[in-house]
């Protein structure tokens, strides 16, 4: 069953933000968080969201701490909890809900939400520690990463839009196709027929930088969706209470 517009807790501290729009339209589902160690993505879909980011046509589902325990330590995965090890939230789907590790539990839950919303794009924002070189396999940093053959044309496109904005030929991005079964991203392909896309941002770039790259690839796949237009104005003030 689709969720209703709204925010959604999956756990006391891991919102999902469902949002539509009044025009029917595809269903985009962006995400970061799932390494707490990858904070860019967090901070932009956080910022994004501040900024008052609603779609214009069709729905929106923003999760911007897919593992909130994670991100509160700054570690790849959940800290240690006595006997317990955390494990690898990417690659624990499709989940099962009855394994004991929180992980399992969590990734069977969002199969199900994507299973039930069936959406056009799924996004994972990620960083990488290694600057993407062909030479140097695995690398990451400034690629629009995917796993079909083809490449879907909407990666190529934000790619080319995100090359027509760089500061400095530092900042030149890259479509890489690097096939993972086991990940998060590529299970939900699999089951759903959507596009599937990780960013990877390179942690040699300022903090303040990543997260700008972030909310603009995010900004540009919506965009490319008939989703949000990229011309359209956020609000830049923070929010206030009433």
């Amino acid at each position: 069953m689709r969720l209703a517009a709204g925010t959604h807790w999956f756990l006391p501290t891991l919102p999902v933000h469902v949002m539509d729009a009044l025009q029917e339209g595809p269903t985009a589902v962006i995400e970061a968080g799932i390494h707490g160690d990858e904070i860019a993505g967090v901070h932009a879909l956080e910022e994004l969201l501040e900024s008052g980011l609603v779609p214009e046509r069709g729905r929106l589902i923003v999760v911007p701490r897919m593992n909130p325990a994670a991100c509160r330590a700054r570690q790849r995965m959940t800290p240690p909890i006595g006997s317990w090890a955390g494990l690898d939230l990417n690659r624990s789907f499709p989940g099962d809900p009855e394994a004991p590790e929180l992980e399992k539990q969590l990734a069977h839950r969002f199969m199900q939400l994507m299973k039930d919303e069936r959406p056009a794009l799924v996004c994972t924002l990620h960083e990488s520690h290694k600057r993407y070189s062909p030479e140097v396999k695995p690398s990451f940093g400034q690629t629009l990463v995917y796993g079909v053959d083809p490449c879907p044309e909407i990666i190529t496109e934000v790619v080319a839009k995100m090359n027509a904005s760089k500061l400095g030929e530092e900042e030149v991005w890259a479509t890489q196709y690097y096939p993972v079964a086991t990940s998060s991203t590529e299970v939900i392909v699999d089951a759903v027929g959507c596009v599937g896309v990780c960013v990877e941002t390179w942690m040699g770039f300022d903090e303040a930088r990543r997260v700008a790259m972030q909310r603009e690839v995010v900004r540009h796949f919506l965009d490319g969706l008939g989703i949000l237009p990229f011309d359209r104005k956020l609000t830049s003030a923070r929010p206030t209470l009433a």
